[in-house]
């Protein structure tokens, strides 16, 4: 992203995109301009934290585009696929990539284990399963230089035993950030 003039400007287009698109097609819980920037910072808070740059991600279950949509925003340079199975929300985050221009992002409208696996520098996934879950899901998508990065809520803890996890708290928010893993 050029400026942070840049990444609000996209912050504001996808906010009244969301909010006008929920109207009609109910695709996420966030009904207001606060409740959404909410979501979007929660969606940035990580980069606050992250041990290098990825050039290349998937997030698994991509919804209305938390945190993806953001990470990609703010790491142009980082190529994201975004696996998001249901047709309307799959519709309006093709429709979002071609607003905000996001030509490092690419849109995957099935589940990842309909997909032929393929290594990445990072998988994220917010609200999708525990995260033993989502390492068995993305088997073949990392090797032991991949970084997992998961919002979860106030349970994270009781997912990572062992693992070689640390959370990062923000709120009620806390993020895994997983190296080494396998399930």
């Amino acid at each position: 992203m050029d400026s942070s003039d840049d990444l609000r400007n996209s912050c504001d287009i996808f906010c009244e995109m969301l909010l006008s698109y929920n109207k009609t097609h109910n695709i996420t819980g966030a009904r207001d301009k606060a409740h959404v920037f909410e979501n979007i910072k929660d969606s940035l808070f990580p980069l606050h934290f992250l041990p290098f740059s990825p050039s290349s991600a998937i997030d698994i279950g991509s919804g209305a585009g938390f945190p993806a949509i953001f990470l990609a925003t703010a790491i142009p340079k980082c190529h994201f696929i975004l696996y998001e199975p249901k047709p309307k929300k799959s519709a309006f985050l093709h429709m979002v990539k071609c607003e905000l221009k996001l030509s490092n992002v690419e849109i995957k409208s099935k589940r990842i284990e309909e997909d032929k696996p393929f290594v990445v520098d990072m998988i994220t996934s917010r609200a999708v399963g525990k995260v033993k879950f989502l390492i068995q899901l993305s088997k073949g998508f990392y090797n032991e230089n991949t970084m997992m990065l998961l919002y979860k809520g106030e349970r994270a803890k009781d997912e990572i035993v062992g693992l070689n996890a640390q959370i990062f708290s923000r709120e009620k928010r806390q993020y895994v950030l997983l190296r080494g893993f396998d399930a």
